[in-house]
């Protein structure tokens, strides 16, 4: 072999490693993921994951970085968390919180508003894109400017609408701050089968039926339910509903080590859309 090609030969075997590396090199993060495992979460929420599910359940609600989400009282901020640092560059995070303006807001949701607000206020690199509404049907509906939206998520509310008797007037809203095409997620703890209205409120547990009846009043089309939250260790028999499994323990000590090893409840997960037309 001339001392030309064996040159040649010696520059292709150390090109040719390199071009396969890059050929196989690791796809890039999903930054859902990044932002569910950001270190930035508060330690007690990320504890509560192996309950939630948040990557999974927001995988199966299709949310993009680049869509406008409002999410409705978002209580403590624990997808707040996660939704608005995801949503922060290219979407839009609006947080439709407990309407702490109205004269008859109990001393305790006042508390609350102004504790989500200073922990946004506390960390502007992760929540200065944040846009607080206020949502108490029939005096606060406005989550957003109405048919901007392109997804609206609620966790664990829908009995707290039923308490207020206006459980259909928060569809209602949600219908109206949607695009065409827009979607509804709903997780709620799901009740036993037959479970009656009165038994809801007083339990938090409610009749998944109910609420697609609620969705389809609304003019919402059921798409598909998901069994990433599903628990059959929960079998919705307590003292004091919902409220005595972890992470409430309305019982403190007593049997705790019982409902701790139950886990959260069985929740149902479901995902519904505003027709195109």
């Amino acid at each position: 072999m001339s001392l030309r090609l064996c040159f040649a030969a010696l520059a292709l075997a150390a090109v040719a490693p390199l071009s396969a590396f890059a050929a196989h090199a690791a796809p890039e993060a999903d930054p859902l993921a990044q932002a569910v495992a950001s270190p930035s979460r508060t330690e007690a929420f990320r504890t509560r994951d192996v309950y939630r599910h948040p990557l999974q359940t927001l995988q199966f609600f299709g949310v993009r970085p680049d869509m406008t989400v409002v999410e409705i009282w978002p209580s403590n901020g624990w997808y707040t968390e996660i939704l608005a640092p995801y949503l922060h560059d290219q979407g839009k995070y609006y947080a439709a919180g407990a309407a702490a303006s109205l004269p008859n807001t109990s001393d305790e949701t006042r508390r609350g508003v102004a504790a989500f607000q200073q922990m946004l206020d506390a960390d502007p690199a992760r929540f200065s894109g944040v846009t607080v509404t206020e949502f108490r049907p029939p005096l606060r509906t406005e989550i957003c400017p109405p048919g901007t939206a392109d997804m609206v998520l609620t966790f664990r509310n829908v009995h707290n609408w039923m308490a207020g008797s206006y459980e259909q007037d928060a569809f209602n809203a949600f219908y109206a701050a949607l695009k065409p095409g827009g979607v509804l997620g709903v997780v709620e703890h799901r009740a036993k089968p037959y479970t009656t209205l009165e038994q809801s409120v007083k339990t938090g547990y409610v009749n998944e039926p109910y609420v697609k009846a609620l969705a389809a009043n609304a003019g919402f089309r059921f798409v598909a339910g998901s069994s990433v939250n599903d628990n059959p260790k929960d079998k919705k028999d307590y003292p004091n509903g919902v409220w005595t499994l972890p992470p409430t323990y309305t019982l403190g000590d007593q049997d705790k080590d019982k409902y701790k090893a139950i886990g959260e409840s069985d929740r149902m997960t479901l995902k519904f859309v505003k027709p195109a037309n």
